[in-house]
């Protein structure tokens, strides 16, 4: 099973976006100082002080933000700053207790009517694909996210088909007021994961998605049976070949083309079969 761009969506009550309006690195972008000095309202010289180097990564530590949180005279500058952190430390945590530099210039471009789900999706399938190639490794993602979409999915949860797409529904909200079993250990978790079955699991299409640090494939077409659409046989050639970092020759061409296929994108609705399995599909599934 994997998360949807609708799901996300959903969970996150994404209101005044354009959904089919990504975010797209720049390749010339402001100096990570100018930023700095434009959304905090702070000298070139606080600035310069507040950046540092971890790992070869640029960023800012959350102390220094949170002094402005505090502190700002401006209140629309201490919630924009307070909704930076969010993204920063908790749906974007590259290094940890810090804000790093994309973060900065995604931020920016939410106010231009961004549709954050595609980044924040990009940027967990990016993580989890690397711990999963390497064996080992740090989830960079909103692991809060992730885990309440997947509870959301469990067969022995109680919940409403489709609730989460209400309008009057907060997913989250739900979440925290939900009580969970104590007892349930990490363990267990992990027992959970290492034993699903086939039958647990179902496979479909695919398109790009570009994140902060880099670009992945994601396929939409491989969890729509979640919803009781049909299930046909997956089209996965080249997924793992897809995904890319922002560094190195020629990965501005593969943004500029990924950025061109989501100006012609095409919306349709879910529809329900009776006959949930397409006959190729079963052949291949054997």
């Amino acid at each position: 099973m994997t998360p949807t761009i609708e799901e996300y969506a959903a969970l996150l009550h994404i209101n005044n976006v354009q959904f089919g309006k990504i975010y797209v690195k720049e390749p010339k972008p402001m100096t990570f100082k100018k930023k700095l000095v434009r959304l905090t309202d702070m000298t070139d010289a606080w600035a310069e002080k507040q950046i540092k180097k971890k790992n070869e990564t640029i960023c800012i530590p959350w102390s220094s933000l949170r002094e402005l949180v505090l502190n700002h005279p401006d209140i629309l500058k201490k919630v924009n700053l307070f909704a930076l952190a969010i993204y920063g430390l908790v749906i974007f945590p590259k290094v940890l207790g810090h804000l790093e530099v994309a973060v900065f210039d995604f931020f920016e471009r939410l106010k231009q009517g961004v549709n954050p789900v595609p980044t924040i999706l990009a940027e967990t399938f990016r993580s989890l694909s690397t711990c999963r190639r390497v064996g080992k490794g740090r989830f960079i993602g909103c692991a809060q996210l992730l885990n309440v979409w997947i509870l959301s999915h469990f067969w022995k949860v109680e919940r409403t088909l489709f609730h989460m797409f209400s309008k009057t529904f907060a997913p989250l909200e739900a979440y925290l007021k939900k009580e969970w079993p104590k007892e349930v250990t990490e363990q267990h978790w992990v027992s959970v994961f290492q034993n699903l079955c086939a039958e647990d699991i179902t496979s479909q299409d695919w398109v790009p998605l570009l994140g902060l640090w880099g670009g992945v494939g994601y396929a939409p077409l491989l969890v729509q049976r979640q919803f009781s659409s049909r299930q046909f046989l997956p089209a996965t050639g080249g997924l793992a070949q897809f995904e890319f970092t922002f560094a190195g020759e020629g990965y501005m061409k593969r943004v500029r083309d990924i950025a061109k296929s989501w100006k012609e994108i095409h919306f349709m609705e879910l529809a329900l079969y009776a006959d949930t399995l397409t006959q190729d599909y079963d052949i291949w599934r054997k």
